[in-house]
């Protein structure tokens, strides 16, 4: 199995091998990794293909390219004859065609003179085809790695380019072209990657049940998942004719995967209890702003309402349901128990959940005996925190049934703050540390 260098976007950095491990699976190619680290932008990967190497980076949101290594060293010296070792018998097949070399570096750069010297050591190599700028049969590009305040790279690579990643499909999605989104929108990057470590593709059913204007369902629309989403709010997902969340599916020609949006919640969902999705996609509200709310009374009865003209109340347009408080810790178990109950084997749920950056009003990583936990990225912000967490459905002749979640006392007392510790949390942490200042 040949090696490949794998040049990683310096964004997201705990977000980038998930990323690759699920492209790799989706796609039934077996990767090796050889050296990788969450502070440098180079991966080396074993694959079986040029083929292989093409298929995973091509979908990759985090991946800027990946060459065919020619060659590594820790100076120029040890690089040379490292690529003399490994590549001399290929140099025959490039002998003729149309090349470039590129100089990148990382933590450091060099003037152009100095680009110009540095590629006019491969020219042991003997390729005599024409040199072309634009178009070039083969690119070979040097990447140097610097250390902070280092004068020379403490390593070098050499290699041949195969194939560019998916990062310029990021600009298309950018919410700021996008002609339906809200305050709470999930950046377009982040969208992508999640639905790229959901595995959404073609001949999959995916399923966002705080859908907001859209922007998951969408994400997994554009690797060819058929979509369903629901909100609580029925006017987020009404809004107005022109601008509602099917007009950004009509934006991005991506009509033909949305089968349905409809007004509910996870709590009291109309889809049908049998395992048939193969993903799950969500980013919960975190109730920061105002507390966490659920269909349903606050007393318990249900009182139907019914106008002058005869018509029950629930049925006119515009109907807004009435909403009990809702607790933070039953909703990320009710996602749990709702994704064991509806994900197909090997499904997979990739949901958001905040926590905070200190370890001592961190929130723990809820569980499910049905579901295993795949992977967890860290976003980190100024004072808090959000995980992705990724979790594979087990197989049902593993795990046996899902049996009926049982009634749980979650908290004590009906306030936002009660029912939701984090936003509890979030709001102490600033008073605490504006004290201090």
């Amino acid at each position: 199995m040949p090696d490949y260098l794998i040049r990683l976007a310096q964004a997201h950095e705990t977000f980038r091998k998930p990323e690759l491990e699920s492209l790799a699976e989706l796609l039934d190619i077996r990767l090796e990794f050889l050296e990788y680290s969450p502070d440098s932008p180079h991966c080396l990967v074993r694959l079986e293909s040029l083929k292989d190497a093409e298929k995973l980076i091509t979908r990759s949101i985090l991946t800027d390219s990946i060459c065919e290594l020619w060659g590594q060293g820790s100076d120029y010296a040890s690089l040379h004859a490292d690529v003399k070792e490994r590549t001399t018998h290929r140099w025959p097949d490039f002998l003729h065609a149309s090349f470039r070399f590129s100089v990148f570096g990382y933590q450091g750069k060099r003037d152009t003179k100095s680009h110009s010297s540095i590629i006019d050591s491969f020219s042991y190599m003997g390729f005599l085809g024409p040199i072309r700028m634009k178009n070039a049969d083969h690119e070979f590009i040097v990447f140097e790695e610097y250390g902070i305040r280092e004068p020379e790279p403490k390593r070098i690579f050499l290699g041949r380019l195969v194939a560019r990643g998916s990062r310029p499909v990021v600009s298309k999605y950018d919410l700021k072209k996008r002609s339906y989104i809200s305050t709470t929108s999930m950046d377009a990057e982040l969208a992508l990657i999640t639905a790229n470590i959901a595995k959404a593709s073609a001949g999959k059913l995916f399923y966002d049940p705080f859908m907001g204007t859209g922007g998951f369902p969408i994400a997994c629309a554009h690797f060819g998942a058929m979509c369903i989403g629901s909100d609580i709010d029925g006017r987020t997902v009404r809004a107005t004719p022109d601008r509602n969340p099917l007009t950004n599916f009509k934006q991005y020609g991506l009509m033909s995967y949305c089968l349905d949006n409809f007004v509910s919640d996870l709590t009291n969902s109309p889809l049908k209890c049998e395992r048939w999705l193969d993903g799950i996609v969500c980013d919960p509200p975190y109730g920061v702003r105002e507390g966490l709310k659920v269909l349903g009374s606050r007393t318990g009865l249900h009182k139907l309402v019914i106008f002058e003209d005869g018509t029950p109340a629930h049925l006119a347009p515009g109907f807004i349901a009435p909403k009990r408080p809702y607790s933070f810790d039953a909703m990320l178990d009710d996602i749990l128990h709702f994704a064991a109950c509806m994900l197909v084997d090997n499904g997979r749920l990739s949901m958001w959940m905040p926590t905070a950056t200190d370890e001592d009003i961190a929130l723990s990583i809820p569980q499910n005996e049905h579901l295993e936990l795949l992977s967890s990225c860290i976003q980190t912000f100024n004072k808090w925190s959000r995980r992705l967490l990724t979790y594979r459905r087990l197989p049902g002749s593993v795990t046996g049934p899902v049996m009926p979640r049982p009634d749980k006392e979650y908290v004590n007392g009906s306030t936002a703050d009660d029912l939701n510790n984090f936003r509890k949390m979030y709001f102490e942490g600033f008073r605490d540390k504006s004290s201090k200042g």
